[in-house]
């Protein structure tokens, strides 16, 4: 799974792709799938030095 992630977001367009339906994961379940979407879907926010996972923008 990591390396997928990780291929994932070395070609975003796979994700535009992934969203329309016009491309599928194989040996990955819908559950994981749509978990994956989830996840490109939730800005990340840097912070100095460290970051943060998707948060609340105005938690910050």
């Amino acid at each position: 799974m990591r390396k997928l992630i990780q291929y994932l977001l070395e070609n975003p367009s796979l994700i535009v792709s992934l969203k329309e339906n016009k491309l599928s994961l194989v040996g990955v379940t819908t559950r994981e799938q749509q978990a994956i979407l989830e996840a490109f879907n939730e800005p990340i926010y840097f912070r100095g030095l460290g970051w943060r996972g998707a948060v609340d923008e105005n938690k910050i």
